[in-house]
């Protein structure tokens, strides 16, 4: 009797990730985990492959969940679903079209001028405040206006 009150307990314990998961609030943030991703015009590996993303790091909006998958929105608006083993919470940032955003050493307009990243650069984004964030890319760090960073701010 004692055993099967742990086995049950110890299944239940393991089903409650899977299914807590897919009960995340939408819209979040995430980004890609890999290097190469296949992004689905539906949830299951038998739909067409849609788009393949070939950038670590790449923002991604998180629109709905299924069992698994992740109705996901790009930085151009396309839609469509990706594994959620693809994606990870951690914060990406994706410059966003116009001129070059200038990354300076402090937040503010005032610090120095350290690189003009081109828009399409991505990279790991930091914490935000006052309209800046961190932003980290290639190997360069500083701080980025939160405007010119897709992938900033609430979802």
């Amino acid at each position: 009797m004692l055993a099967n009150l742990v086995v049950i307990a110890v299944l239940g314990l393991t089903a409650l990730p899977a299914r807590a998961e897919d009960e995340v609030k939408v819209p979040y943030w995430a980004s890609l985990r890999s290097d190469e991703v296949n992004m689905r015009a539906g949830p299951g590996e038998e739909y067409r492959i849609s788009w393949v993303y070939h950038r670590k790091q790449l923002p991604l909006k998180v629109l709905r969940t299924m069992e698994g998958w992740r109705l996901i929105q790009d930085p151009d608006g396309a839609r469509g679903w990706m594994l959620a083993r693809f994606l990870t919470r951690a914060r990406g940032g994706f410059i966003t079209k116009g001129p070059p955003a200038e990354m300076r050493d402090e937040p503010g307009g005032q610090g120095k001028l350290l690189w003009r990243l081109a828009p399409g650069v991505s990279g790991a984004l930091g914490d935000c405040a006052e309209g800046w964030c961190r932003f980290e890319t290639a190997g360069h760090a500083g701080h980025v206006r939160q405007d010119r960073i897709w992938g900033a701010g609430e979802p």
